[in-house]
């Protein structure tokens, strides 16, 4: 006779189940993320200075490469976020919750690849065969010039993610399985992400205004999203609260 215990699944199979699995996939990424951007990248790079941005990465190239490990385990936990998140919010709009999973995965796509312009500058600066061409000064500009490429390659990306928190942020305040606020925190954040991003495409002297940038948008987007994965997280969702006139298709 089979053993029933070998039937049972690891988690439950609802929604709140998934809202925690979620919860806990986006603490994952905030911290990730937090951690290569502003911890190490942050700490390394230094703006217009060619030669103190690759004596940086020499000096600590194991804290540079911890960089891009984190967001591996950022762009993994994307994927896993977007299946949950689905699985949470397709009892109320199964098309909207595909299309927020679909923009989050086409972010975690975007990204992934820009993390090619990370590893270009440990290349150039650790002497990989075929740069004998290029001297030291250049090999130092063009190992900044890839990593001001991958702060175009996030804007890229934070397009999709803007359109994404913009769709959960709808979903949010129409099912109503978490606070409305919340919803109003996500719309609030998919704004200023695509925001950012196209001040950065049309702006001629984006430098100039990236400081007014971080703090306007990145700080709100911070509030929303911590605030949203810490309520998946602890409380779940709610789902008897929806509207009787959710729409399932």
């Amino acid at each position: 006779m089979t053993n029933p215990t070998f039937r049972r699944p690891l988690f439950s199979d609802s929604p709140r189940s998934y809202a925690r699995m979620a919860g806990l996939g986006y603490l994952v990424i905030i911290v990730s993320g937090i951690y290569a951007e502003f911890f190490v990248r942050s700490s390394l790079i230094v703006p217009g200075d060619a030669t103190a941005t690759a004596s940086n990465i020499a000096a600590s190239q194991v804290l540079f490469r911890t960089a891009i490990a984190g967001e591996f385990v950022m762009l993994l936990c994307d994927v896993g976020v977007a299946l949950a998140l689905y699985a949470v919010f397709r009892g109320f709009s199964r098309s909207l919750a595909l299309l927020a999973a679909f923009f989050r995965l086409v972010h975690a796509a975007v990204v992934g690849a820009n993390l090619l312009n990370t590893y270009m500058p440990l290349l150039l600066l650790g002497g990989a065969s075929g740069l004998s061409a290029f001297g030291a000064e250049q090999r130092y500009a063009l190992a900044l010039m890839f990593l001001t490429a991958h702060g175009y390659g996030y804007a890229v990306g934070l397009v999709f993610f803007g359109a994404c928190c913009a769709v959960l942020g709808y979903l949010v305040l129409r099912s109503r399985y978490v606070p409305r606020v919340l919803g109003v925190l996500l719309l609030v954040a998919a704004v200023g992400y695509v925001a950012d991003s196209l001040a950065r495409t049309l702006l001629l002297d984006y430098a100039s205004a990236e400081t007014v940038f971080a703090a306007l948008v990145f700080a709100p987007a911070f509030i929303a999203e911590l605030s949203f994965a810490l309520w998946l997280l602890i409380k779940g969702v709610d789902t008897s609260t929806a509207p009787v006139a959710a729409c399932t298709s």
